[in-house]
């Protein structure tokens, strides 16, 4: 598995699967931002998220597809990673609804609306709380992978 792929692997654990809500921002019709707890599930490749069917982060995603996703900080100085994501979010069909056999959808199917996030960029910031050292990783589908590290604060 090369360098990148292993980064990748890496966001997806420290970012997603260590907290399992984050925070999810949409757009209001007023163009103002709307922030909202969320679950994510990653399945296979896909990131998933669901809201209730009949509400306003639903809505808002229906109407502006445009999102940012950014993992639970649970305190200033743990040194947990932050996982930061933006893009489009789209209807997820019945088949990769179906993947997420953990989802809360999956037993409440009509109550659901399921997007899949489309990721036009991710951010993960990694924190050496010993070093005094804070490692941000980029990728973008145009520019690929890259990192840098600086000392803080």
């Amino acid at each position: 598995m090369n360098k990148a792929r292993r980064r990748s692997r890496a966001w997806e654990w420290h970012g997603l699967a260590a907290v399992p809500v984050a925070m999810l921002g949409t757009v209001r019709p007023d163009g103002s931002p709307r922030i909202s707890p969320v679950e994510p599930y990653l399945v296979g490749g896909p990131l998933l998220i669901g809201a209730m069917a009949w509400s306003r982060k639903a809505a808002d995603l229906h109407r502006d597809p445009r999102y940012a996703l950014h993992g639970v900080v649970t305190g200033p100085d743990t040194g947990a990673g932050e996982l930061k994501l933006h893009g489009s979010a789209a209807p997820a069909g019945p088949e990769l609804r179906a993947t997420a056999t953990r989802a809360w959808w999956s037993s409440h199917p009509e109550r659901a609306a399921v997007f899949v996030l489309g990721i036009a960029a991710a951010l993960f910031i990694e924190w050496d709380l010993e070093r005094g050292v804070m490692t941000a990783h980029h990728w973008s589908p145009r520019n690929g992978y890259h990192h840098s590290t600086r000392r803080y604060p």
